[in-house]
């Protein structure tokens, strides 16, 4: 890679470190790569409502949840056009690079950041060295600006060099609510690709190392359940109440009795509650908030069929009613042996990397498999790459930062395999 390119790909991780963006609300980070798409030269741009399905997305915040954050790219100078094709939270980019004839390869990276403030110690390189968040509350806690930055200079580097055929970038929104996913795969822009990959950069993996598919995602849903009683004085006549505290609180401890499955792991998690009005009111109203997982998608099933099981029963107790709601979800879906086993081979060839891991247990959960199942459902290719880099801690904690000299490795791996593909055929 040259220096100038890695220089430039450098600075745009550091951009989007210093911009991050909650998930359906990346407008300022979809325009910037809109800006570099259209800077590259590439000969399609979908955006918004041309990228993706809006009727499969999931976990879409409120409109007054959106418009704050679309009226602060406005403000930050975000073109007028690329916020009109953004509008309801339809961010996402599908890039489309033509070379010729030849197989259609994928690429998804994920835009957005998470909900948390990040660092402002002196040993952390992104305060330290001025590229931290300006959105305070919110930073690139997961690597993601990484993932950005990596696509794009993949895609600059693919259209240099003698890659025949075609490459599509999926530029996701709303991957850690596990929203986005379904969405793009439904999009129309998979159903011609031949060969997907996706990428994550650590994961405890240090830089110069390569996992090439990654296998056992546990398959993924976010849950809602509200609880509906009736209030009543708590200390004069707390028989005339239905009490939506007892139920949603008989619904949590029993959620943990879910018997585990013989077919394997499965996962159950109440993380959050809240309702009620004051202590000497029975509560009429609470909700809780859940995930469940399972080592197949059956397994999920079955937990999430569980879980809704023990919230009608506990309403039934309490003489309460409920309504729980599937907020989002994802399937398992593992890479495939001769795709990983292709990319394995490539990253040998790849200057920094020190280790080759064929495979390995993920162990969570990524609604990047709904694009995977579609290409491999199509008679394609997928496989989940992860790209080493060190990482001071873990992911998704407040000093989380990633070595910058993963960047290349990444860049030059994507080029590669897109190349070694090329030369394959499907």
């Amino acid at each position: 890679m040259s220096y100038e390119v890695r220089n430039r790909v450098r600075d745009l991780r550091r951009a989007f470190h210093r911009h991050p963006e909650p998930g359906w609300r990346e407008f300022r980070t979809t325009a910037r790569v809109v800006e570099e798409l259209e800077r590259i030269g590439v000969d399609g741009i979908a955006v918004g409502r041309e990228a993706l399905a809006t009727d499969e997305r999931m976990a879409v915040p409120p409109a007054s949840e959106l418009e704050p954050w679309r009226e602060r790219a406005r403000e930050a100078g975000v073109r007028s056009d690329v916020l009109e094709r953004t509008a309801d939270g339809h961010t996402g980019v599908v890039a489309t690079l033509e070379q010729g004839e030849g197989p259609c390869l994928g690429l998804r990276v994920d835009l957005d950041a998470i909900s948390m403030r990040e660092s402002t110690a002196d040993d952390h390189r992104p305060a330290a060295e001025g590229f931290r968040s300006e959105h305070d509350g919110y930073m690139h806690a997961c690597g993601h600006d990484a993932h950005l930055a990596m696509a794009l200079g993949a895609l600059e580097a693919v259209k240099e060099s003698e890659f025949e055929g075609t490459f599509k970038v999926f530029f996701q929104p709303a991957e850690e609510i596990s929203g986005g996913g379904k969405a793009m795969a439904e999009g129309g822009h998979l159903d011609d690709v031949d060969y997907l990959l996706a990428l994550h950069v650590g994961l405890d993996h240090p830089t110069g190392e390569i996992v090439a598919g990654i296998e056992k995602p546990l398959a993924m849903a976010h849950l809602t359940a509200t609880f509906e009683g009736a209030s009543a004085h708590a200390g004069k006549a707390p028989n005339e109440g239905a009490n939506a505290m007892q139920a949603a609180a008989t619904a949590i401890q029993n959620a943990y009795g879910i018997p585990r499955h013989s077919d394997g792991l499965t996962r159950v998690n109440v993380g959050r509650i809240e309702g009620g009005t004051a202590s000497n009111v029975i509560a009429e109203e609470v909700s809780i908030e859940a995930e469940v997982r399972g080592e197949t998608t059956a397994l999920m099933e079955y937990t999430r069929t569980e879980l809704e099981r023990v919230c009608y029963a506990a309403a039934e107790m309490h003489d309460c009613d409920v309504t729980p709601r599937v907020i989002s979800e994802s399937p398992r879906v593992d890479s495939h042996p001769a795709l990983r086993d292709l990319v394995g081979n490539v990253a040998w060839e790849i200057d920094g990397v020190e280790r080759v891991i064929p495979t390995e247990e993920f162990g969570v959960s990524e609604d990047v498999t709904y694009l995977m199942q579609r290409v491999q459902d199509n008679g394609g290719l997928a496989s989940y790459v992860l790209i080493g880099t060190d990482h001071p801690t873990s992911h998704h904690t407040p000093t989380f930062d990633v070595d910058e000299e993963s960047l290349e490795v990444g860049v030059e791996l994507l080029t590669e395999t897109a190349i070694a593909l090329s030369r394959r055929r499907p």
